[in-house]
């Protein structure tokens, strides 16, 4: 039976927080059916997952130097959610690698203009130019970015508390964007497992550098299911635009990447610092405890 939806915010966040820590005190008779499927990726037998979570990113952009790119395509973050830990005034909760070894789906999303977007400048070397032409003749335009995690899943960090309250940091995201095209070569990246981009997404208010405008995001609004075992947090906006990103690399393909990293630096607006990139995630998301997700 579903219950009221509730607003993810102020004097009622602290009752959702309540309700989402008693996940899973009833039993039903389904079998990895209807909304238990959610939870088919999720390790639940291993003693570390204590949740189980499926977070599907619907809209939003992310806006990364001086190109924005809509996420049409739909992206998944799942996986075990661990036992939180005390750090200070707050309680953080670290993801566990979903079974099935997708814990960030790898999702391409059109970047607009494709190729054509990121012609290079008349000052750029010939052969660079030829290349872009000979691509663009063909009809090979496209170019897809692709977000990947850039570190294990235990270093991905959600705070519950943060997005009921909508403040704080609710989701830590450390990623890199794969930039992928034929002329670009299947290793062109802006950030990597080194030095990832990361995102301090809040269901809150943003602190970008002073001079930038802050975002604000949105908790969403929770519904149980399942007699109260699963739960559904739609509608959340996840933030952040205080994140800087380096300059791409490996762009071209090794013979070529010298050349073509520069070109794609100009175009994009790489380095670009803190406060000059944008994470917007509109997001749907479903928890449950892992022993309740073992019993169907």
């Amino acid at each position: 039976m579903r219950k009221q939806k509730t607003r993810v915010k102020g004097f009622a966040a602290a009752t959702v927080v309540a309700a989402l820590a008693a996940l899973g005190l009833a039993s039903v008779a389904s079998a990895h059916e209807g909304l238990w499927a959610e939870f088919n990726a999720c390790p639940s037998t291993n003693p570390e997952a204590r949740k189980c979570i499926n977070s599907l990113t619907t809209g939003g952009e992310v806006v990364l130097g001086e190109k924005t790119v809509p996420i049409v395509n739909p992206v998944t973050l799942q996986g075990g959610v661990t036992k939180p830990e005390e750090r200070g005034e707050e309680f953080v909760e670290h993801l566990v690698a979903a079974s099935n070894g997708e814990t960030l789906s790898k999702t391409p999303q059109p970047v607009p203009g494709g190729l054509l977007g990121l012609v290079p400048p008349e000052s750029s070397p010939p052969l660079i130019k030829e290349l872009v032409e000979a691509v663009a003749e063909s009809g090979l335009t496209g170019v897809n970015a692709t977000l990947e995690l850039a570190r294990p899943a235990s270093e991905i960090e959600i705070s519950e508390s943060n997005l009921a309250f909508e403040e704080g940091v609710a989701l830590k995201l450390p990623v890199k964007i794969h930039l992928e095209n034929t002329f670009l070569g299947g290793n062109c990246y802006v950030g990597s497992n080194t030095k990832p981009l990361i995102w301090n997404l809040t269901t809150g208010k943003t602190n970008p550098p002073v001079g930038i405008e802050p975002k604000h995001g949105f908790g969403g609004l929770l519904e149980f299911y399942e007699e109260e075992q699963i739960a559904e947090i739609a509608g959340s906006e996840l933030v952040d635009n205080a994140w800087a990103a380096p300059k791409s690399a490996g762009c071209g393909g090794i013979l070529l990447e010298a050349l073509v990293d520069p070109v794609i630096d100009g175009q994009v607006g790489l380095p670009a610092g803190a406060g000059s990139n944008v994470a917007i995630l509109k997001t749907t998301s479903f928890l449950a405890r892992a022993a309740a997700v073992n019993e169907h």
